[in-house]
């Protein structure tokens, strides 16, 4: 009996331990993972942004003012009249002055906008066009035989068979503008300059009010060029007629002494052009515009300044402070003409 009873319980024990040992296993407790941070990049050092050194001071010699002259003369006697006067105005004002004489009244005033010049020695449409563009504006205008304007004359060769209409005598016409004209229709001009008011605009306009139509001109770029053409043209070498500045002849009478013989006044105008100037561009600082026209008064008031500014190629005798204003009528004029000058700007 006992032994039976131990083979019970040895056989039960065995049971118990297969039945434990078949029993999943009871899983570990696992921790929460720890949040990592991503490494970070070490900052890259940055230069700071490079910065322009400021541009020299106008008017230094690192930075020189530019005096530009309309090419209403000869360009050697611009360069050459025009530097004298450079310089005098470098000695009263300290500032360093540089000389050009561009192709043309376009070409001036485009160097005007840009920055190409600051000095401008203007013709009056050129300003006209100029300052309405804000290129320029004007601080002088010069003085010729006691005026601050001018007219424009027809010319041509005393040989070719015009009549002429103008009295040197009296300095006056003696027939009007359509009479005097009618002859120069279907012939060739001479003219300057598309912004020359009295080498182009007013002139060509005159002919048109007046129904006279003519040959393409030929541009021949400045008043004495204009008088030389003529001069050799006896039989429309070159051109037929001319128009010019009054009295353009005497711009040329050193290298032709009998130019008043062989170029004849056909007709002249009233004198309300008004005269050339001395204008700013529009960076110019108004310290500087000021300084440089109180030199120029001060080089107009002395014997020698004016001979200064009379070899600079333009025969001026003087020079006065004026605004825009004094182109008012001027302005006028040019719409009466028929001509807008800024369509011949290009």
């Amino acid at each position: 009996m006992k032994k039976s009873l131990h083979m019970f319980f040895a056989v039960m024990a065995i049971i118990v331990l297969a039945v434990s040992a078949c029993a999943p296993a009871t899983p570990a407790p696992t921790e929460a993972p720890v949040a990592t941070e991503a490494p970070t990049e070490a900052p890259v050092a940055t230069e700071p942004p490079a910065t322009e050194a400021p541009a020299p001071e106008l008017g230094t010699a690192e930075n020189p003012l530019i005096m530009a002259l309309a090419p209403s003369a000869t360009t050697q006697e611009l360069q050459t009249g025009g530097q004298a006067i450079a310089d005098k105005l470098s000695e009263l004002t300290g500032y360093t002055i540089t000389v050009t004489v561009p192709t043309n009244y376009a070409a001036m005033i485009e160097a005007m906008g840009a920055g190409n010049a600051h000095i401008g020695w203007l013709a009056p449409t050129q300003y006209v066009v100029a300052h309405g563009k804000g290129y320029a504006d004007v601080g002088l205008a010069t003085i010729r035989n006691g005026s601050n304007h001018y007219g424009f004359q027809f010319v041509a060769n005393a040989a070719a068979g015009f009549t002429s209409y103008y009295d040197p005598a009296t300095g006056t016409n003696t027939a009007d503008a359509a009479t005097a004209l009618a002859q120069f229709a279907d012939k060739k001009p001479c003219w300057t300059d598309p912004l020359s008011s009295s080498g182009y605009i007013l002139p060509y306009g005159l002919l048109t009010e007046n129904g006279v139509k003519v040959k393409a001109g030929a541009w021949v770029q400045g008043h004495p060029t204009v008088i030389k053409s003529v001069y050799l043209s006896p039989k429309g070498e070159i051109c037929d007629f001319g128009a010019t500045f009054i009295d353009a002849r005497s711009n040329v009478a050193t290298d032709f002494p009998d130019v008043n013989d062989k170029v004849s006044i056909i007709w002249v105008s009233d004198p309300f052009i008004p005269n050339d100037n001395v204008s700013y561009a529009s960076n110019v600082p108004d310290e500087i515009r000021e300084k440089l026209t109180q030199a120029l008064l001060e080089i107009a008031s002395t014997e020698e300044g004016i001979t200064l500014l009379k070899n600079g190629g333009y025969s001026i005798q003087g020079l006065e402070v004026v605004d825009d204003t004094f182109y008012d009528d001027y302005r006028v004029y040019l719409e009466a003409s028929g001509i807008d000058p800024t369509t011949l700007f290009k």
